[in-house]
């Protein structure tokens, strides 16, 4: 029996629609709350240490806790590398429980400052090696994934007032890929745009504040999920040395997830 080419042309289509996989999107509310420091002990050597926590439902359910620490080397006041570990606890809720996957991560990042007329401009390069849990019904399988992920971010500094009781606008941008054999459909992993307000309060204690979209795709590659996050992070800056510079760049100074 022959058909019509008219026919055969609207299965075909009719069939490629249903294997063509619908986008999907699902928007979460955030609270994400950290304290990060940056401690100088030299003009060469240093550390940093971080504490987070996310909560998801706004702050009704827990979403990670993330503890990180790491060694820094100064090539020069504005330019420095850090190494070191840090680990996550992720959650799920399975069958209507909270179950918490384990995550081990190294990472490597460089970060440089610069200022572009009387804007500060932080820039950073993190690579990051990460083996997370695998869970089986809320269990730990003793199994683990590894994949690789890149990240470059661009954090913006700009001053409203030379006063500086007021507060400065801090604009931000991350994107992160990443590679593996678990990553299959979602090489693109997300993207973090922030903007808010930086303050300092106190001796070496500065927050910042505002909203952060995360824009994430998910493993199965059409499902995404879109983050509104109210985002108040509080950084600490500990200099030991006994002579620093006499016009010393600002802080290196932005830490997340």
């Amino acid at each position: 029996m022959r058909y019509p080419a008219s026919c055969l042309l609207i299965l075909i289509t009719t069939l490629s629609a249903a294997q063509t996989p619908v986008k999907q999107i699902t928007d979460n509310q955030h609270v994400w709350l950290s304290v990060n420091s940056t401690m100088r002990f030299s003009d060469r050597w240093g550390a940093i240490a971080d504490v987070h926590v996310r909560r998801t439902n706004y702050i009704a359910d827990p979403s990670f806790y993330f503890v990180r620490g790491g060694a820094s080397y100064w090539i020069a006041d504005n330019l420095s590398v850090v190494a070191g570990y840090g680990h996550m606890w992720l959650a799920s809720v399975v069958n209507g429980k909270t179950a918490f996957a384990d995550e081990n991560r190294l990472y490597q990042q460089i970060l440089y400052s610069s200022r572009i007329g009387k804007v500060g401009v932080l820039n950073r390069f993190r690579n990051e090696q990460r083996w997370r849990e695998n869970l089986s019904n809320g269990q730990s399988t003793g199994d683990f994934s590894f994949s690789d992920r890149l990240r470059y971010l661009i954090s913006l500094g700009i001053p409203i007032s030379k006063n500086p009781k007021y507060p400065q606008i801090s604009i931000a941008n991350e994107v992160a890929v990443q590679f593996g054999k678990p990553i299959v459909y979602n090489t693109f992993d997300q993207i973090r745009l922030f903007g808010g307000i930086r303050q300092g309060f106190g001796k070496g204690w500065s927050y910042d504040l505002g909203y952060m979209l995360v824009y994430q795709q998910g493993a199965a590659g059409n499902t995404y999920s879109r983050n509104h996050t109210v985002r108040l992070f509080f950084y600490y800056t500990l200099d030991t040395r006994r002579r620093k510079p006499a016009q010393e760049t600002p802080p290196l100074l932005f830490e997340d997830e």
